[in-house]
């Protein structure tokens, strides 16, 4: 890359205005369909219009072009993955190109097994920027399934075992890094469903998992406080959104709904606080099936929360970053 991109890149990165909206229509990390029709559904809900109303300069780039989803069972414990590979192939090169533009890449899903592709292109920039990482990863699900664990070979379970180097070879090198991760650059926050296997597995990694549980006991505020802490001015935070984290009351056009998740005005103060910290340099939108869905309800609510991760309020409210707690 040109030093002179580079370094427009990385003087843009903290203050970026500009917000591409890549379409990644697939189901084909998991079993079931549906999922590959939630970027026309958050389309329809307002999406870009909802953005450009925050002062956004918001381009569409329409939907990446990958494999259609074949039939069959898993083959050697992975669900169509040759499918899965190309699809994280795509969503790499098309968020990294984003952000060497200097804009912010959303990408809207899609399964989950997308943020194999969007994870490793930002922990790419972020190399080459020179810039440290932070990933929140809001989800009903653990995501740290392997082929020896999943019950069912579906890769959207497996996304963050992926990503810490347990997987199949052509997915954990996307990014020309193994691991992609490493177990300090990640919060995982909601997480309310693990199988038994994968709950072992998580442990030994050494994860910050923010479980309902400890939502429960320690309230979203403190919550998000300890997720945010010790970003700075030199920090990419890249939010990876699946919407079975919210409760099902509230959005059940999800293929996994897990009960007992974020209620409406929770999932707010988790986004308003990721605003508030002013890092948030790229997304990803998953799980959305609008084939479960009532009137388009949760790609109406999830325009809503992606509007206030990029900074509506109810009052103006003072720049501030998370408070630490003492």
């Amino acid at each position: 890359m040109p030093g002179g991109r580079l370094a427009q890149a990385r003087v843009s990165a903290p203050a970026r205005r500009s917000v591409s909206l890549i379409g990644a229509p697939t189901d084909s990390g998991a079993a079931d369909r549906g999922a590959s029709m939630g970027p026309e559904a958050m389309r329809v809900a307002g999406l870009q219009q909802a953005l450009e109303g925050r002062g956004l300069e918001v381009v569409d780039l329409g939907n990446l072009g990958g494999p259609h989803n074949p039939a069959g069972p898993p083959i050697d414990g992975y669900r169509n993955l040759a499918e899965v590979v190309e699809w994280n192939r795509l969503a790499h090169g098309a968020m990294l190109g984003e952000l060497r533009r200097g804009r912010l890449p959303v990408l809207l899903g899609g399964d989950h097994s997308l943020g194999i592709g969007s994870i490793s292109a930002v922990a790419h920039y972020c190399r080459e920027a020179n810039r440290a990482l932070r990933v929140l990863w809001l989800d009903a699900h653990a995501d740290f399934n392997t082929r020896e664990l999943s019950p069912s070979g579906n890769l959207h379970g497996m996304p963050v075992a992926c990503l810490f180097g347990f997987g199949p070879e052509a997915l954990i090198g996307l990014g020309g890094r193994v691991p992609i991760l490493d177990p300090a650059q990640i919060r995982q926050i909601g997480i309310r469903s693990v199988d038994a296997g994968e709950k072992r597995f998580v442990h030994e990694q050494g994860l910050e998992v923010f479980d309902m549980r400890f939502i429960d006991e320690m309230g979203v505020r403190a919550t998000m406080e300890l997720a945010l802490a010790d970003l700075d001015e030199s920090t990419h935070l890249h939010v990876s959104f699946d919407v079975d984290f919210l409760d099902p009351d509230i959005a059940p056009g999800v293929m996994t709904t897990v009960p007992g998740g974020p209620d409406y005005r929770e999932a707010q103060l988790c986004m308003e606080m990721i605003a508030d910290t002013g890092r948030l340099g790229s997304l990803d939108v998953m799980e959305l099936n609008p084939a479960l869905d009532v009137r388009n309800q949760t790609a109406k609510l999830a325009v809503d929360l992606i509007e206030s991760l990029f900074g509506k309020s109810t009052l103006m409210r003072a720049d501030r970053g998370p408070r630490r707690r003492t």
